[in-house]
């Protein structure tokens, strides 16, 4: 039996585009919820650079509409630019509210292609771009500290505070949260100082745009350094993949539809090459075979999301005749 879970990421950038709404994001959690493939349900996050629904708001609104399903934020691009203490208290009060549901996941925003307007969403908060992994470090080190601790105190580059207890306390003891890295092998100094951090500072990991290759060997690194570190990964240790979906029988008309839904929603053109790697598209034969690869390197939690305008028809598929043969 495939140990893998598997999460459904919703779009709340979509709801802001006209290509989903908010009745039909709670629609599609409250379905997952209650198929037992689910094992959980992302939202995004990014405030000016990819506008979209407030991740803590609408996190909070599929709370209320699921009960079963743990709640994540895929990834928090917008750690460094949030105030590290307040961020805490909000997320802490998140897994309170969702009855001890909440996987949070780091992460520090793009330059690059699809990443949006993040030179304009850094100078609006007067950040400079160049200290987002260290800031990203420290609000991950005050989740934790904060979560586990009262009258905490905590002396950074960018936080420091004397004595806070931090209400409510959260359900969860540890709290999850996971470090997102999606390094290139072809700087191998930058691949081993993000997958180090992952080691040093996570519950978990999330990569996208992989390979199962590339995620299989960072992982064994992962592994690696985490010895190296003093903090051995578990095994409870997450590995998680972001990965998107589109079932179709004819698979050229899918990839026109995956590049208009891709241009649509993140304003950039993606190549073909890229997006192969990116998307599972086919038939259900061919995408069962596409997340296996991944399950078989490592993967223990992979989220889908639906590259597709008729979101509904695509989860009935994905929930119909892919999960069930994953997860039998």
């Amino acid at each position: 039996m495939d140990q893998t879970k598997y999460g459904l990421t919703l779009s709340n950038r979509s709801v802001l585009l006209g290509m989903s709404s908010m009745e039909e994001m709670n629609r599609l959690a409250r379905a997952a919820d209650r198929a037992e493939v689910w094992d959980s349900v992302w939202l995004g996050d990014s405030i000016f650079a990819k506008p979209r629904l407030d991740a803590f708001v609408a996190l909070g609104a599929l709370a209320a509409h699921t009960e079963r399903v743990k709640l994540g934020v895929g990834c928090m691009a917008s750690t460094p630019l949030r105030d590290a203490l307040l961020m805490a208290y909000q997320w802490l009060s998140f897994d309170f509210v969702s009855g001890g549901r909440s996987i949070f996941v780091a992460c520090q925003g793009q330059r690059e292609a699809g990443g949006g307007l993040f030179e304009e969403e850094f100078a609006a908060f007067g950040i400079e771009p160049s200290t987002r992994s260290r800031r990203m470090e420290e609000a991950i080190e005050i989740l934790r500290l904060v979560s586990e601790t009262e009258k905490a105190s905590y002396r950074g580059t960018y936080n420091s505070f004397e004595d806070v207890t931090v209400l409510p306390r959260p359900v969860q003891q540890p709290l999850p949260i996971w470090v997102t890295a999606n390094p290139n092998p072809a700087f191998p100094k930058l691949t081993e100082r993000t997958l180090r951090r992952v080691a040093r500072l996570g519950d978990g990991w999330m990569s996208t745009a992989n390979t199962p290759e590339n995620f299989a060997a960072h992982l064994a690194a992962i592994k690696r350094y985490g010895d190296e570190e003093g903090r051995p990964v578990g095994l409870d240790f997450e590995a998680s993949l972001y990965y998107n979906i589109h079932v179709t029988e004819d698979p050229d008309s899918g990839m026109e539809e995956v590049v208009s839904y891709m241009r649509d929603y993140y304003g950039a053109d993606y190549d073909r090459g890229f997006l192969e790697r990116w998307v599972a598209i086919g038939d259900p034969s061919e995408c069962i075979g596409r997340i296996k690869e991944f399950a078989d390197a490592g993967a223990t939690t992979i989220t889908l999301r639906i590259a597709a305008y008729d979101e509904a028809r695509q989860f009935r598929r994905v929930t119909e005749e892919i999960l069930p043969a994953m997860v039998k």
